[in-house]
């Protein structure tokens, strides 16, 4: 299932995670995604040049009970593409192994002999310093448009009646306008949503294509001290939480190392030599997002130990109160879009379900949102009925790049 390149329209996802988000399913539900996030393909259908063989060829006193809503996950790397293109091509290279040395006699070649040539000499010594070695490049695309609008009538003056006077009008009228204003945020926090989600449900989907890329803290925290705790009775456990600065921290010394662990080297043979690539996160491209009521009563107590200048900025940090559901918010029902591991494009993935999640640390490019439009649009005057609508089009793109490295922590009775 590539992902299409056709606008998809993802009004009904979005009014599914509205209800999610909001609370108004009471149990959580199975969500998925899969059409709705670009994962990374290797192969478009525009073709590749020929020497790398990888690059591609955009009554009283009235009221309004209404307060404006600002949605959350800000921390979600954004990008703008505009509306010139809905395709985002990422390039990164293999890493390539050491050569056999041509400075001296070696125990595996004679490079000066008398009668020898600046070459191969029967396959004696090191070839010449003309010997090609092509980078080997990694070409990833992530394409695709979803769009959604919105829509608002305003009449003219039919309401006025209803109202003492032109303040109480005029009141109730940025009521109705903050109002769509705050549906516009949640479905933009449903779309950042959606994107991290498919992210967690991802790497747990293809831990076993990215090594260490998934941590279950209660089999992690039962292994290192020789228990056998549950999740319900670490969660009421200080030593546990001091388990887990210890754990995330580690984690993030991780990250920093050039390594093949906690992404997806996507397969490369070439002329019988394998390829890996290799990826590292520097400290300042970190982020994490933890589920805070885990921590509430360990705040005093986890927190300092998190977060300062020479561990984690708090300002490369959010927390979140729920990750799909208020009515069960630590737990994820998803079924994600990934990357095909033994092929090109990306492909429906198995559904998720996780009890809870405890968060997630990642690189800032492994995880993003690419805003192509916003725009709002006000109709003319309805002559004969006298109202207008105001219209707002959105169009974006959720990005996954499972290349990239990210750490997920859950907590799982095994």
């Amino acid at each position: 299932m590539a992902r299409s390149l056709t606008p998809t329209d993802i009004s009904a996802f979005l009014n599914l995670m509205a209800k999610e988000i909001t609370g108004q399913n009471v149990t959580i539900q199975s969500l998925d995604a899969s059409s709705f996030v670009s994962a990374g393909e290797k192969i478009m259908s525009y073709g590749v040049e020929n020497v790398y063989n990888a690059y591609s060829i955009v009554m009283g006193r009235t009221f309004a009970a209404v307060r404006p809503y600002k949605a959350p996950l800000n921390i979600l790397n954004s990008i703008n593409t505009d509306m010139f293109t809905n395709r985002l091509r990422k390039i990164s290279f293999y890493s390539r192994d050491a050569q056999e040395s041509g400075d001296f006699n070696t125990d595996k070649n004679t490079n000066f002999n008398t009668g020898y040539t600046n070459g191969q000499n029967s396959g004696a010594s090191t070839p010449s310093m003309w010997e090609q070695n092509l980078p080997v490049p990694l070409e990833m695309n992530f394409a695709g448009q979803d769009t959604w609008e919105d829509g608002t009538t305003i009449p003219e003056y039919q309401l006025k009646s209803a109202f003492r006077d032109m303040n109480e009008f005029r009141a109730v009228t940025e009521g109705v306008m903050t109002e769509r204003g705050n549906d516009i945020e949640s479905q933009k926090e449903g779309f950042n949503r959606m994107t991290l989600l498919n992210h967690i449900a991802g790497s747990i989907d293809l831990s076993a294509s990215r090594p260490g890329s998934v941590i279950n803290l209660t089999a992690d925290y039962n292994d290192e001290m020789g228990t056998s705790y549950t999740t319900a009775q670490l969660l009421t456990m200080d030593d546990f939480f001091r388990y887990f600065v210890y754990r995330f921290k580690l984690a993030s010394d991780y990250l920093k190392i050039r390594s093949a662990l906690y992404h997806w080297s996507p397969a490369k043979t070439i002329d019988g030599v394998s390829y890996t690539l290799l990826r590292h996160t520097p400290r300042d491209r970190q982020r994490a997002i933890l589920y805070d009521p885990m921590f509430i009563r360990a705040k005093t107590m986890v927190y300092p130990e998190l977060f300062n200048p020479q561990f984690l900025d708090i300002n490369n940090f959010e927390p979140i109160t729920y990750w799909q559901n208020l009515n069960d918010p630590s737990a994820i029902d998803f079924t994600p879009a990934i990357p095909d591991v033994s092929g090109n494009t990306q492909i429906k993935g198995d559904r998720v379900q996780v009890g809870h999640v405890v968060g997630i640390l990642y690189d800032v490019d492994a995880i993003m949102t690419n805003y192509q439009l916003e725009e709002a649009a006000a109709s003319p005057l309805e002559a004969r009925k006298h109202y207008r609508n105001l219209w707002w089009t959105f169009s974006k793109n959720a990005i996954n790049d499972f290349t990239e490295k990210s750490i997920v922590f859950i907590m799982q009775d095994e």
